[in-house]
């Protein structure tokens, strides 16, 4: 067996699970969950429609690179949403099952294991767990940056050494962020362009949560941001960059499992290489649905102004109890429970135990780095059930945080 595996930490549901053994939570009060960032709204009937009308494309074998139809519809949303000159559906797009598999597999086409030294892929701290299993099984190992919550809990590039910058060959960010919900600006990225240039590493833009968010103004894309830093009309547009993202959140359809990777014409024509051999090929009839969705504007509107409302009702709610913000984007809420006086933990824990509602302790999602776990005494609530029953586990915490005093 592959004695990289071995480096695999249990994912953090695991860790959850072994934490809750032996508990019995309150027979008294239905179980809630915020653990697991799913969503949990209807999927919206003309995508369901959309699949069931093409179901006769299960008879042919697809092509890893998509139709021209869904590559020029994800080309023309790329253009219409960040404000981009035309993309080349041909060399620019490449449609994925799901923005996970993609960021898993981009690091082994990305990485060259056959360097001096043990290549590095950075990551944000706390972090999606995929980015540090994709990092071991290419061979390579992850270099956390910790998030710092005073500069909205973006990573500080400027605490990396030279000496590990010469080794990193690609950069996993998320924005916005699991789980901080933060959003990187202009002058990020303007910084870590900079430095991709500088040392010739290769930049992954996680964007699966850009669709939801809370205030007037869209987050900022990677790709966006390259555009209005003029580099989408260079010789190479958007070199070393590659965005992900994802109809999961966007459009409530986490089983379809599509989305797209877009940018460098360099980097996708190897990534293409690497995912024929793979067998990285989207179904016809989920193609079809796909496009059904990217190009619908309307079931987006109404999917965040529902995430909107519910945040509206439950931060204020939790505020009172602990310390927590209305984030950038995302349906995430990202806690500190120092205040209780219990570890993220124990506060998961008792929280389970005494009122049925689970959460994630926040160190599950980070790792010891220079000298902190940037997510220990936080923990990460998924907003993605109904009003109602968000309301309820909120009103559930601030219960059981009442009783701590």
């Amino acid at each position: 067996m592959n004695p990289l595996l071995d480096k695999l930490q249990p994912y953090p549901f695991e860790k959850l699970r072994q934490l809750f053994a032996g508990v019995t939570p309150n027979p008294a009060l239905r179980p809630i969950s915020l653990g697991i960032g799913e969503p949990k709204h209807p999927t919206p009937p003309f995508i369901r429609q959309a699949l069931a009308d093409n179901l006769g494309g299960l008879a042919s074998y697809p092509s890893t690179t998509g139709s021209e139809a869904l590559r020029g519809t994800i080309a023309a949303w790329l253009e219409r949403r960040y404000g981009l000159p035309a993309l080349d559906p041909a060399t620019q797009v490449l449609p994925v099952n799901g923005s996970r598999e993609a960021l898993f597999a981009f690091a082994q086409a990305v990485i060259d294991p056959g360097v001096a030294h043990t290549p590095l892929v950075m990551c944000p701290n706390p972090f999606y767990q995929i980015y540090e299993g994709a990092a071991y099984l290419a061979g390579a190992e992850p270099y956390f940056v910790n998030s710092d919550p005073a500069r909205n809990f973006a990573p500080d590039y400027d605490t990396v050494p030279d000496e590990v910058w010469q080794r990193v060959q690609l950069l996993y960010i998320c924005t916005p962020g699991n789980p901080t919900g933060a959003v990187l600006s202009l002058t990020d990225w303007e910084h870590l362009f900079a430095l991709s240039e500088r040392y010739d590493f290769i930049i992954a833009s996680d964007e699966c949560y850009s669709e939801i968010y809370h205030g007037d103004e869209a987050p900022l894309g990677a790709l966006q941001a390259a555009h209005t830093l003029g580099l989408s009309t260079v010789e190479r547009p958007y070199a070393r960059l590659v965005v992900f993202s994802s109809l999961s959140k966007r459009s409530n359809v986490p089983g379809m499992r599509s989305g797209f990777v877009a940018g460098d014409a360099e980097v996708l024509k190897k990534f293409l290489l690497y995912r024929t051999y793979h067998g990285g090929a989207m179904s016809p009839a989920v193609q079809a649905a796909s496009i059904a969705a990217w190009n619908d504007e309307s079931h987006v509107f109404e999917n965040r102004t529902q995430y909107r409302a519910k945040f509206t009702v439950i931060t204020p709610l939790l505020q009172t109890v602990l310390d927590v913000a209305l984030p950038d984007a995302g349906f995430y809420l990202w806690a500190d429970v120092s205040r209780t006086g219990l570890t993220d933990e124990e506060f998961a824990r008792r929280l389970y135990a005494e009122y049925n509602v689970t959460v994630l302790p926040g160190s599950y999602l980070a790792r010891d780095a220079h000298g902190s776990n940037p997510g220990r005494n936080r923990i990460r609530m998924a907003l993605v059930a109904e009003t109602a029953e968000g309301l309820e586990a909120a009103q559930r915490i601030v219960q059981f945080c009442n009783t701590l005093t």
